[in-house]
């Protein structure tokens, strides 16, 4: 189910981006002087992109809603940080602790180092 709701909204937001994209602008929008008249004292007519553009936009909220409802009933009902402090540590007591290859010489020279830091071919 949440496939399909997921699938549907993706479509919404594909179409609702091809609308909004295929409107022809008013020019008030960023800052365009636009001519005013209309802008302020006056709603401009409905036409029909404009209530395509309405239709899929409350179509995609409705998605997004039911999304969010859908993922909350799928969810386990408790955090992921509540599963990792109640698992107990399971680290064996023989478990060797140390840093590997502490030993190898991977650790910086001394301070009394003098001899060049060459690498070596193996």
């Amino acid at each position: 189910m949440e496939n399909v709701v997921l699938t549907i909204h993706l479509l919404l937001a594909l179409a609702l981006i091809g609308v909004v994209l295929l409107q022809r602008s008013e020019g008030g929008g960023l800052g365009m002087g636009g001519g005013g008249g209309g802008a302020i004292s006056s709603r401009s007519a409905a036409t029909a992109m404009g209530k395509i553009t309405w239709l899929l936009a409350s179509a995609f909220i409705c998605t997004s809603i039911a999304l969010t409802i859908i993922a909350a009933q799928n969810s386990a009902g408790s955090s992921v940080l509540d599963r990792i402090v109640d698992a107990p540590a399971q680290i064996p007591a023989d478990a060797d602790l140390s840093l590997p290859g502490a030993d190898d010489g991977l650790l910086p020279p001394s301070a009394g180092d003098t001899e060049p830091l060459l690498p070596t071919a193996e």
